[in-house]
């Protein structure tokens, strides 16, 4: 009782009220804050991950730019129904080079964050084309002008040097041969060695959309087939440390 009475104070003081309220929340600012300045690295070091390649860039920038995100997430939570659906749960590195991230606020279409592989190549050019002829009960927007819509390299080492700035590690080898790299990932019969060296045997290499030129559409399915498709989860092991 003499605990409550003199809470009873506190309440029918608006000034003191206000003043512990701030005190409290100060305290617990500080505790959440205080900590960043001493380390390093906030997001772990996870063994496959990579910058994105010149033509998954631009794929991202073309998923950004259509508004992929306002109905499809990018950030699986640790709950058994997400894990068992969509697969592991997301980790913050798997966005370390995302600027910015891409996990959505809402789902309308499922998570994207471990698409990567799960369909073919060709599924995916028509999906996007009629997604109601793969879904019936979907709201999804036809995308098929990506196909008739070229692309070419011309402002992707502006691109990859922004990106640079603010944090992404592509080296001066990387941003010269953008041009070439871009070309190379979206042509099977191009000499790929380069591309493969800097950035790994990971990279898909295919002529993503089936026509001859290079297209909107090779950009953005390179880009979906490369989500969740870089850490090993079979050998990852979460740093307790953190």
């Amino acid at each position: 009782m003499a605990f409550l009475d003199k809470h009873k104070v506190i309440e029918k003081n608006a000034t003191l009220l206000l003043v512990l309220s701030f005190l409290v929340v100060t305290i617990g600012g500080l505790v959440e804050i205080v900590p960043l300045f001493y380390l390093q690295n906030t997001i772990e070091n996870v063994q496959g991950m990579r910058p994105y390649t010149p033509l998954e860039l631009a794929g991202r920038d073309i998923y950004v730019r259509e508004g992929c995100y306002l109905c499809h997430s990018q950030m699986i939570r640790p709950m058994r129904d997400e894990v068992e659906r969509y697969g592991h749960y997301s980790l913050a590195a798997e966005s370390e080079y995302d600027h910015p991230f891409q996990w959505g606020s809402k789902r309308t279409g499922p998570d994207l964050a471990r698409v990567g592989g799960k369909y073919s190549n060709s599924w995916h050019v028509d999906h996007l084309s009629n997604p109601e002829a793969i879904v019936p009960e979907s709201v999804m927007p036809k995308y098929a002008f990506l196909a008739s819509t070229p692309i070419t390299p011309d402002y992707i080492v502006d691109d990859m040097t922004a990106n640079r700035v603010v944090g992404v590690p592509y080296t001066d080898d990387e941003i010269k041969n953008a041009a070439a790299d871009f070309k190379a990932q979206a042509n099977p019969d191009a000499d790929s060695s380069g591309l493969i060296a800097r950035y790994g045997n990971k990279v898909t290499v295919a002529n993503f959309d089936g026509q001859p030129q290079l297209t909107e559409m090779d950009a953005l399915i390179a880009y979906l087939q490369m989500l969740g498709t870089l850490v090993d989860f079979s050998t990852f092991t979460p740093d307790a440390s953190r």
